[in-house]
């Protein structure tokens, strides 16, 4: 496969086994799963990811809903290591689009994980924010977009022609959902997209495992949480 595989969590036991497996690409983190996470000091997690992974991309969110403590936070996270992509928000909690702190940082050559983006309209302000030279992910969350209802497929296809006219632009399925988003957006062309431990594993274990062998392992799944509830029906 081309797609580029990366974790996305902040268990840093996790992020380590998926790292010696050398089964990924890169590494990705938000709040939400650092609180998860029980993350209580960012900095000294950050610091201490980057020192036991220091040679693949890892994503590191502001956490600011302003943009000038926006663009402070983005500096420092930025001084933490080569391998790091600050990622921020495309709009702040206010709907005031991220575009021209974004055109300010990626100007002094920061590398930027442009994240939360759901629309196409979103996608092509972004790929035109970033100068050239850069190195830059395009975050789009298409397992979101589905949650909505709708098919996140043709989203992608267009966001795969637009980060395709700049070489700055590396587009990211965010937000997968199961297995087969993998093959989806490897189909698509997609350059990179992000799993859970959970899709991971599955990556490393179930493709093409026969339906046979799948459905029997369900059923002794079944058998196996009978026998704990330890029920009677007769």
């Amino acid at each position: 496969m081309n797609i580029k595989i990366y974790a996305d969590g902040a268990v840093l036991s996790d992020m380590l086994d998926a790292y010696n497996a050398g089964f990924v690409s890169g590494f990705t983190t938000n709040p939400s799963l650092m609180k998860k996470a029980g993350i209580t000091d960012y900095i000294g997690f950050a610091k201490d990811v980057l020192e036991r992974i220091p040679d693949l991309p890892i994503s590191f969110e502001v956490f600011a809903d302003d943009f000038e403590t926006m663009e402070k936070e983005a500096r420092k996270i930025h001084s933490l290591g080569d391998n790091v992509y600050v990622k921020i928000p495309i709009q702040n909690t206010k709907g005031e689009s991220s575009i021209p702190l974004i055109k300010k940082l990626s100007a002094d050559g920061i590398s930027l994980n442009v994240t939360a983006i759901l629309t196409v309209p979103q996608v092509e302000q972004t790929v035109h924010a970033f100068a050239p030279g850069t190195r830059n992910i395009v975050s789009v969350f298409a397992g979101r977009i589905a949650d909505t209802g709708r098919d996140p497929l043709p989203y992608i296809r267009r966001c795969v022609s637009l980060c395709d006219l700049r070489p700055e632009a590396d587009l990211l399925w965010a937000s997968s959902r199961e297995l087969i988003n993998v093959f989806q957006a490897e189909e698509l062309g997609v350059d990179i997209i992000t799993c859970t431990p959970a899709i991971i594993s599955k990556l490393k274990t179930n493709i093409g495992k026969p339906l046979e062998e799948v459905s029997l392992d369900t059923v002794t799944t079944f058998n196996k949480d009978i026998k704990a509830l330890g029920f009677s029906i007769l």
